[in-house]
């Protein structure tokens, strides 16, 4: 591994994006190809059934929870150590008030495995978004394409076409939905928090932001690697259980002073641009002017530094790991690295 030394984060030499090996089976590996041939089959039913035909039925948000659980109970993953900040545990049913996401609420998560989306699915039935690094607005994607994304590359540009908003608008459009955004922006194996996309800046200052730490035991389904599918599935079924660590912070605001102006200006110098425009050229220059406008955002003052730098705090202690410096072009490198290895 010391050829990859370039891919560990030089002030904690903390390598987010080695994939985590499987314990050896040993002479339990009978046993171990027998559960994987016997889950299989059942998880493969239910999840073609639900994501090709249910899903698009209005079954209910209950009814969805519910299918949801069994295909995180297939593989044997039941066992939930759910820990809130200032709440004990055994008290969060006498009084919860505001500790948990609720509708119209922001969930930050960490981003390590298709499961995160599963889970969050299971218990919130939430929006999930796709941020990215040089860009404010987030792309709004299905459950199974927020659990595709665990499993593809880094991307550090939105892909062209892709239909754009911010967390402000979705807010508003969806009062009654939580909405989940995974700003390190690609997955990693759960030892590091990567630097935050600024989406979540986007954020109504009165919106609630809760920072979920999901951590697994073993560790073996995280996906820093990309493509990885059959390896993912095999440490999945072919393990007895699973158990989630689930973390939830204290609430976070979004206290930027500049992020409404800047926000506002942003829009009308774009509606004028527009206006000034035939619509033969305004449809091939408006790309251009807003691509240049979501870099520009992406310079941040540092009330606004503070609020990502107190999200990113919170998911590191929640995880019991550290930030690191690490971006998503480093984890490109490293995956063209490994793929040659490999």
């Amino acid at each position: 591994m010391e050829k990859y030394s370039q891919y560990r984060d030089r002030g904690s030499g903390i390598a987010p994006f080695f994939p985590i090996s499987s314990q050896p089976a040993g002479i339990y590996l009978p046993v171990h190809i027998f559960l994987f041939l016997f889950k299989l089959p059942f998880l493969l039913t239910i999840s073609t059934t639900y994501f090709l035909f249910l899903q698009w039925f209005p079954l209910g948000s209950l009814l969805k929870k519910a299918i949801l659980w069994m295909i995180l109970g297939i593989p044997g993953i039941w066992w939930i150590d759910l820990q809130i900040d200032g709440v004990k545990k055994g008290s969060l049913a006498k009084k919860h008030g505001g500790r948990v996401p609720e509708p119209g609420d922001v969930i930050a998560s960490s981003f390590t495995s298709p499961i995160d989306s599963l889970y969050l699915a299971a218990i919130f039935d939430p929006i999930f978004t796709v941020s990215y690094p040089h860009t404010r607005q987030v792309q709004y994607i299905s459950l199974f394409g927020a659990m595709f994304r665990a499993l593809s590359g880094p991307v550090e540009y939105p892909p062209k076409g892709a239909k754009m908003t911010d967390l402000k608008t979705l807010v508003a459009e969806h009062p009654k939905r939580v909405i989940v955004v995974f700003p390190e922006c690609t997955t990693t194996n759960g030892r590091g928090i990567m630097p935050f996309s600024p989406s979540l800046l986007t954020t109504p200052s009165r919106t609630k932001i809760f920072p979920v730490s999901l951590r697994y035991t073993p560790a073996d389904v995280t996906t820093p690697v990309p493509g990885q599918y059959w390896t993912f599935i095999w440490n999945l079924l072919s393990q007895s259980t699973h158990c989630i660590r689930v973390r939830i912070a204290e609430v976070v605001y979004n206290d930027s002073q500049s992020l409404d102006t800047a926000a506002e200006k942003k829009e009308k110098y774009l509606s004028n641009f527009m206006d000034t425009l035939g619509e033969d050229s305004a449809m091939t220059s408006s790309s251009d002017t807003l691509t240049s406008l979501n870099e520009q955002s992406s310079d941040l003052n540092d009330q606004e530094k503070k609020v990502l730098d107190k999200i990113g705090e919170a998911l590191a202690r929640l995880g019991r790991v550290k930030r690191v410096g690490l971006t998503i072009k480093d984890k490109a490198a490293f995956i063209n690295a490994w793929s040659k290895r490999r």
